[in-house]
C-alpha cells in the first residue's frame, strides 16, 4: 500500500477518535489491511472497509457517516489534496450516507429483534409504490425521505482557485514561495477551475392523475430546497404556480401545507404544454434555468394541444443544460401517454418516480448531469 494512502487512513482514524469513537491501533491495522486488497480510489470500498473495521457500536454509525462525508466527500476535506478518488462512486456513497434503512425513534431502547424487523420493513417500503401505500406507510416514508440530500449538478466556472495539482501554474503563489526561500526555486504550485452548482428547477404535476404521487414528489422537492443551492420549484395542473418561497419552511408538513394553499388547481385537469409555455415565457427566458437542469415530474397525460407542448419543450431544451422527466408509470407496463411521446426528442433522461428507491436513484443521478 502506498505510504500517502497509509497516512490518509491513519488521519481518518484519528478524526474518528477525536469524534469519540473507540478506535485502537489494531483497528487501524485491520482497516489498512482491508483497503490493501480493495480499490483504494473507490469511495464505496473505503466506506465499507472503515465501517466494518472501525465501528463497533450501532450508535456510532451516524458519527462515522458524518466524519466520512467531511473527510472524503467534502471539497475542502483532508483527503481531497492527497487522494485521487473515483468521482463516479461519489453519488452512490452519498446515497448510502443520507438514506438509512431505518430511523430509530429511541436509540438503545428497542431490542435487536425489533430493530431488525423495522430495518426489513423500511427496506421493503423503499420499493413499494406510493399508490399502494397506506397512510401509516406514507408517513414512515416521509420520515425517511427527510434525510435525502439532493446534490445539484456542478459545472466548472471560469474562476480558479489554489489546488494541489492541475494544468495551470499558480505563478503568483509560486513566486511568493520562492521569495520566502530567498529566491531559491521551490515547488511549482497549481490552480484549477472552481466548481459551481448548476440551477435546479423542479416542475411538478399536481393534477388528478398524479394524486397518488404528488405529495411524495413535493416532499422530494422540499428536501432539494433544504439542501441549498439555486433550487426553484413550480407546480402545475391547468396553470403554473411558483412555490419556491412556500417550501422554505424547515418543517415539511408546514411547508407542504403552505404550498397546497398556494396551488389553486390541485387534483384538477392537466395542461402540460400551456404550463411549460408559461414557464418558458415568464421565467426561463429571463435566465432562471440558464445552464441548469430542469426536472419535470408528470405522467404525460396532457389535455392540451400537443403542438404547444412540442414548442415549449423545444425552447426549454435550448435554454437549459439538461431536461429530466420523472414519470411514475415509466417502465411499469403502462402505455406511454401522448405527452411522453411528444417530449421524447427533447428529454435527456427519463426516470420513474413511483417509489422511494426511484427518487433516491434520481438524487444519485443528478450530480452526474453536470
Amino acid at each position: 500500500m502506498p505510504d500517502p494512502l497509509v497516512e490518509v487512513l491513519v488521519e481518518f482514524a484519528r478524526m474518528l477518535r477525536d469524534e469519540g469513537l473507540a478506535v485502537g491501533s489494531g483497528d487501524v491495522l485491520t482497516y489498512g489491511s482491508a483497503v490493501a486488497v480493495l480499490e483504494p480510489t473507490d469511495l464505496l470500498d473505503l466506506y465499507w472497509a472503515g465501517r466494518a473495521s472501525l465501528v463497533t457500536r450501532r450508535e456510532d454509525v451516524p458519527t462515522y457517516d458524518a466524519a466520512f462525508r467531511r473527510f472524503f466527500l467534502g471539497s475542502a476535506g483532508p483527503a481531497a489534496d492527497r487522494l485521487v478518488l473515483d468521482p463516479r462512486t461519489a453519488p452512490a456513497t452519498e446515497a448510502i450516507l443520507t438514506l438509512p434503512e431505518t430511523e430509530l425513534q429511541a436509540p438503545g431502547r428497542e431490542d435487536e429483534v425489533r430493530v431488525g424487523l423495522r430495518a426489513s420493513d423500511a427496506a421493503a417500503l423503499k420499493r413499494k409504490s406510493f399508490a399502494g401505500c397506506t397512510p401509516e406507510e406514507l408517513a414512515e416514508l416521509r420520515r425517511i425521505m427527510r434525510r435525502i440530500r439532493v446534490m445539484p449538478p456542478k459545472r466548472r466556472s471560469r474562476r480558479t482557485s489554489a489546488a494541489a495539482s492541475g494544468r495551470t501554474p499558480d505563478i503568483r503563489r509560486t513566486v511568493r514561495a520562492s521569495m520566502r526561500m530567498h529566491g531559491e526555486p521551490g515547488v511549482l504550485l497549481w490552480r484549477q477551475r472552481r466548481l459551481r452548482p448548476r440551477p435546479l428547477v423542479l416542475i411538478l404535476d399536481v393534477s388528478g392523475s398524479m394524486a397518488d404521487y404528488s405529495r411524495s414528489l413535493l416532499q422530494f422537492a422540499h428536501s432539494a430546497r433544504r439542501a441549498g443551492g439555486r433550487v426553484e420549484v413550480f407546480c402545475f395542473g391547468t396553470r403554473l404556480t411558483r412555490i419556491t418561497q412556500e417550501l422554505t419552511r424547515r418543517q415539511p408538513d408546514a411547508a407542504l401545507a403552505r404550498a397546497a394553499e398556494a396551488v389553486v388547481d390541485w387534483d384538477g385537469g392537466t395542461r402540460i404544454g400551456q404550463s411549460l409555455e408559461t414557464f418558458v415565457g415568464e421565467f426561463a427566458a429571463r435566465g432562471l434555468c440558464r445552464g441548469g437542469v430542469v426536472v419535470i415530474c408528470s405522467d404525460g397525460l396532457d389535455r392540451g394541444d400537443p403542438a404547444v407542448l412540442r414548442k415549449a419543450l423545444s425552447r426549454l431544451a435550448r435554454l437549459s443544460h439538461r431536461i429530466v422527466w420523472v414519470n411514475p408509470h415509466h417502465g411499469g407496463g403502462v402505455p406511454a401517454a401522448l405527452g411522453m411521446l411528444v417530449a421524447d426528442p427533447y428529454v435527456d433522461l427519463v426516470r420513474s418516480g413511483h417509489d422511494l428507491a426511484s427518487l433516491a436513484g434520481l438524487a444519485a443521478d443528478l450530480p452526474r448531469l453536470g
